[in-house]
């Protein structure tokens, strides 16, 4: 079978266990078994703040090729789905910063609007109108929900893009108000 390479990609994105399968894991688990025959995914986690919001992600795997051709092989592969700058990959004694995308985290406030905006306004339909409102520019990716907070992560290729997308619908959307957006990757 040849040489085993240990793999650990650390993806600089918010997601929850279901969000980095459907997004990462479980389509590098497939891509490095048709690429590198043999190989296969070992393990997968989310770092988690103290509040239980998603911090980052991380996949390992044992990859049966040389350290420095796995290595040029996944970073292309991630970049080409967007991964978020700052992810790093490493493979043996290589190790490579990459990326290509930023990200936003929109933290939206879960307890201090009006009893009315709570209960007549509905955030799936929020999530929707801030999907059409980046225009392509970027694309919801996770979401977290505290006792007081939604988060929504957003990665697209410019955070100033994304922020001049969504500006307008943050003014004057009701569950926007008292928002935070912060720069995440």
């Amino acid at each position: 079978m040849g040489t085993t390479t240990p793999l650990e990609v650390r993806l600089n994105a918010r997601l929850h266990a279901v969000q980095r399968g459907d997004r990462y894991e479980d389509p590098l688990a497939y891509w490095l078994e048709q690429r590198f025959p043999g190989s296969r995914v070992t393990a997968a986690g989310t770092l988690v703040s103290p509040l239980g919001e998603p911090l980052s992600c991380a996949v390992r795997a044992e990859v049966t090729a040389e350290p420095a051709e796995v290595l040029d092989a996944v970073v292309a592969f991630l970049e080409d789905l967007g991964t978020p700058k700052g992810s790093v990959a490493l493979a043996d004694e290589y190790e490579r910063e990459f990326g290509n995308n930023e990200g936003l985290g929109l933290y939206l406030d879960g307890t201090n609007l009006s009893p009315e905006v709570y209960a007549t306004l509905d955030v799936n339909e929020f999530l929707d109108e801030l999907h059409d409102a980046l225009g392509g520019t970027g694309s919801i990716q996770g979401f977290w929900e505290s006792d007081d907070t939604t988060g929504v992560y957003v990665y697209g290729r410019s955070a100033e893009m994304m922020t001049s997308a969504v500006d307008e619908l943050l003014t004057v959307h009701p569950l926007a108000r008292g928002h935070r957006l912060e720069r995440i990757a």
